[in-house]
């Protein structure tokens, strides 16, 4: 199975993975800025099937990151994934965004058997959700996502962006402390769960806010 996996919760990233290939990468690319994701998505997804040979017939389904994240960066790769995913015909599939960088932790090899992972929310909050391990198995979610104040979150280790910001009043992971939700993790969360029979999430956004935009009232009649 060939999945193209789009992420813009944070950075502006892409990646094609395969069960068929060593580790299931095909390609990828991500930013490191997080406020071009429209400028950039569509020419580097383009680049990257080139590079690749491959075309929209190729691949079998889309998978976007569906957030937490600011509105309009994230709104960028949802409609990026659901305009690629109807024009070729291909099934489109939703994944929590924070679940990219929890997988990147149970594939650690000192993961906590609980932890938290937090991304930046601006406005001096984070997003965040509550994971577990067990085994060998994918990291399960135990809560979340929510928004809030980093003090306010329970006192486990914390993985991602999120912490690193916040190190003053979390339990940051120095080696995580940086990481931002990427599509290569979270095409390969896709495959592992698409091949374990679970189910995916839809491509409704996870904004967990209102956008600042709001539509104006009806204007008061002059007397």
């Amino acid at each position: 199975m060939l999945i193209l996996a789009i992420d813009t919760s944070a950075v502006a990233s892409a990646a094609l993975v395969s069960d068929d290939t060593p580790e299931s990468l095909v390609g990828s690319f991500a930013t490191e800025d997080t406020r071009s994701h429209a400028e950039v998505l569509a020419p580097g997804i383009e680049a990257l099937l080139a590079e690749a040979g491959l075309g929209g017939a190729d691949v079998d389904a889309v998978v976007t990151g569906v957030g937490p994240g600011p509105f309009t960066g994230l709104r960028s790769g949802i409609v990026t994934a659901r305009t690629l995913s109807f024009v070729w015909g291909k099934p489109l599939y939703g994944l929590m965004s924070l679940d990219a960088i929890a997988l990147e932790v149970a594939e650690s090899t000192d993961a906590a058997p609980e932890f938290l992972v937090a991304t930046d929310a601006r406005r001096k909050e984070v997003y965040w959700a509550r994971y577990a391990l067990a085994g060998s198995q994918l990291p399960r979610l135990l809560d979340g996502p929510h928004v809030g104040f980093a003090a306010d979150l329970p006192e486990l280790p914390v993985y991602g962006a999120g912490a690193g910001l916040h190190a003053d009043v979390l339990k940051a992971v120095p080696e995580f402390s940086s990481r931002q939700p990427e599509a290569l993790s979270l095409g390969q969360f896709a495959l592992a769960r698409l091949a374990a029979g679970e189910q995916l999430l839809d491509s409704t956004p996870l904004y967990l806010r209102e956008s600042d935009a709001q539509v104006p009232g009806p204007r008061k009649k002059a007397l």
